[in-house]
């Protein structure tokens, strides 16, 4: 009777076991956000928000959120394999530094839109070149639909797009000099010329607009979309929102 009992209480607890190795999160994210910005990138902030959260429910990571940029900081920093910035960015100098020191030493990072706004009035040249040297230089006004295509079919953040498809509205920023001028840069998705002239108020008439790419020296991807307008939100196209899933996924699962 004893024995039986022992057995019994072996296979539960190797089950249980089990189940709590299988329950492991894979990585964990903290996302960054902030409510007292621009209307357009508040709301596109909670549509990422709602799909990241259901992304991380199918796919075993943990999504943690924040509005407080305050946990850039090294210790509220180090459970995280990877961190977004979804609609802001750092603004003092304790911020940045502890940035740079998770990213230098092996942090993971993707901004979208605003995440990526520099210029001259920013004064974070370290950023710049994070960025791959690219400074904002202009937009397009109101939000548009665009045509994009991908550079690089064979990275595992374009895996299974087609060569080009239609993003939703969006404020697409152009940068002088180009990121692609980088030799550590890789572009994986530009604005098809074939937009141009881009913009109502404001007009893109042409250039090498990168929207996707990569500081290879780093974990990180910048994403130009997170500027959408109402009906046509940045969420709301499959082929782009498996673009962002390949990205989270790709860069959380990265060593």
């Amino acid at each position: 009777m004893f024995f039986r009992g022992f057995v019994a209480a072996t296979v539960l607890a190797v089950l249980c076991g089990s189940a709590a190795l299988a329950a492991e999160p894979l990585f964990k994210v903290l996302a960054f956000y902030s409510t007292d910005v621009e209307g357009d990138h508040v709301k596109t902030a909670n549509d990422a928000i709602d799909f990241y959260r259901d992304l991380a429910a199918k796919n075993n990571f943990v999504f943690d959120l924040t509005t407080d940029w305050n946990k850039l900081d090294d210790n509220a920093l180090k459970p995280y394999k990877l961190i977004l910035w979804l609609n802001d960015f750092p603004k003092t100098s304790q911020q940045r530094t502890a940035f740079e020191h998770y990213m230098e030493h092996g942090g993971g990072w993707i901004g979208f839109h605003v995440a990526g706004y520099n210029d001259k009035d920013t004064h974070w040249p370290w950023f710049v070149d994070f960025l791959g040297g690219a400074v904002f230089y202009a937009n397009n006004w109101p939000p548009l639909p665009a045509k994009l295509t991908v550079d690089e079919p064979s990275s595992p953040v374009t895996k299974g797009l087609p060569v080009s498809f239609i993003s939703p509205a969006n404020e697409w920023y152009l940068w002088k000099p180009s990121p692609r001028l980088s030799k550590d840069v890789r572009v994986l998705v530009t604005l098809d010329p074939s937009n141009y002239p881009i913009g109502v108020k404001d007009v893109i008439p042409g250039g090498d607009l990168p929207v996707v790419w990569m500081n290879t020296k780093y974990r990180m991807i910048y994403v130009n979309m997170g500027h959408g307008k109402d009906g046509e939100k940045i969420y709301s196209d499959p082929i782009q929102n498996k673009l962002f899933a390949n990205a989270i996924l790709w860069l959380g699962m990265r060593k």
